[in-house]
């Protein structure tokens, strides 16, 4: 296939609700959106990196540059076959994974659509439906946590992850299991942590937790080691986990037992599903993060979660949990049973409103070949 014109846009969609973490608090979310033109198709991807630098070094001002200048020159006028071959081809930029991410998952849409196929079908996936639950920033109280809680719990999850940080941890904990013994409850520290804050870890140790994600420092794989050796709720890593190699480095230290796969951290799908395949070979179930993704990104993650060794719920979520409009049609939606049915049309298999797309627009540029 070949590739005539790449288009981007910087996008701004306001949020229902602020998301508060440990490290900094988000109210609109910014992303870049990449379209893909040839053969008379539009492929899609979403590049996820935020207007600060607090989750990745990565912004969308970085992002915009790595791929106008280097990425995009690299696949313009190219005939492409295989998305796959893409993560050898920008091995030639060092880092800038969700630049890489976001185009990188516009050309699999392109060529799946170009194929006929969904993008489930074409990374492997077995599911019509993926599991999902969903992620509580932190709260002004302990009684506003329960109660948001209960709220997505009578919409119909049935999996929450609470967002903690020194301070906010144990007590919330607590107030949750008092409220709900039976909740399918795990906690995410976005590194706020250091081994100096074990008895903390210790004491949710006591709570039954799924797992507690990334709790300390955003590079580190050996002292997770060692705070794995004393805790029997399994730590799962999310921002240490930046390559296949991280993974495999990770699993032969025993820093973790659980990872969470979010292609913009990894570089797109094809770093995604290798990661997925060796922690499958070695039994470690995966899950998919989300990064606040509009439908377009929402929809990648959804046939990323597809294949089997993703065990357990998503931080995917329906398109209402964090935006009052969409720029898909129809929005996702939560089924009865906590899962988000997996689009079977051909490539995101969802269709992107650009008049949606035009409205929430702050930046364009076109490259032609």
């Amino acid at each position: 296939m070949y590739l005539e014109r790449v288009a981007l846009r910087h996008i701004q969609m306001p949020l229902l609700a602020p998301f508060e973490t440990s490290g900094w608090v988000e109210t609109e979310r910014s992303c870049i959106i990449v379209a893909v033109f040839g053969g008379g198709l539009i492929g899609w991807g979403e590049c996820v990196a935020m207007d600060g630098p607090w989750y990745s070094y990565e912004t969308t001002e970085t992002a915009w540059h790595i791929l106008r200048d280097f990425l995009v020159p690299m696949v313009l006028g190219q005939d492409i076959q295989h998305a796959e071959d893409l993560s050898a081809q920008f091995e030639r930029v060092r880092g800038h994974p969700m630049a890489k991410a976001g185009l990188e998952i516009a050309i699999w849409d392109w060529l799946a659509k170009a194929s006929g196929v969904s993008l489930a079908q074409a990374l492997g996936g077995v599911r019509d439906r993926v599991d999902v639950g969903v992620s509580v920033g932190i709260q002004p109280s302990l009684a506003n946590l329960v109660e948001r809680v209960e709220r997505y719990l009578i919409e119909g999850y049935r999996r929450i992850k609470i967002k903690i940080k020194p301070g906010w941890d144990v007590a919330a904990v607590q107030a949750l299991r008092r409220a709900f013994p039976e909740l399918r409850l795990q906690v995410d520290a976005n590194s706020a942590y250091t081994l100096a804050h074990v008895p903390i870890f210790q004491a949710l140790d006591e709570y039954n937790l799924l797992l507690v994600e990334q709790p300390l420092g955003a590079d580190d794989l050996f002292d997770h080691a060692q705070l794995q050796q004393q805790l029997r709720t399994p730590i799962c890593l999310d921002e240490s986990i930046h390559t296949p190699d991280d993974a495999r480095v990770a699993l032969s230290l025993g820093s973790c037992r659980v990872i969470n796969i979010k292609p913009g951290r990894v570089g797109g799908l094809a770093a995604s599903r290798r990661i997925h395949d060796l922690c499958a070979a070695q039994n470690i179930p995966v899950w998919c993060g989300g990064m606040l993704e509009t439908g377009i990104g929402r929809a990648a993650n959804v046939a990323l979660a597809s294949l089997p060794n993703f065990r357990l719920p998503g931080d995917i979520s329906a398109s209402a949990r964090y935006y009052a409009e969409e720029v898909i049609d129809p929005p996702f939606v939560l089924n009865p049973d906590s899962t988000l049915t997996v689009p079977r049309g051909p490539g995101i298999g969802v269709h992107v409103d650009e008049r949606q797309l035009d409205r929430f627009t702050l930046r364009r540029m076109a490259c032609p070949a």
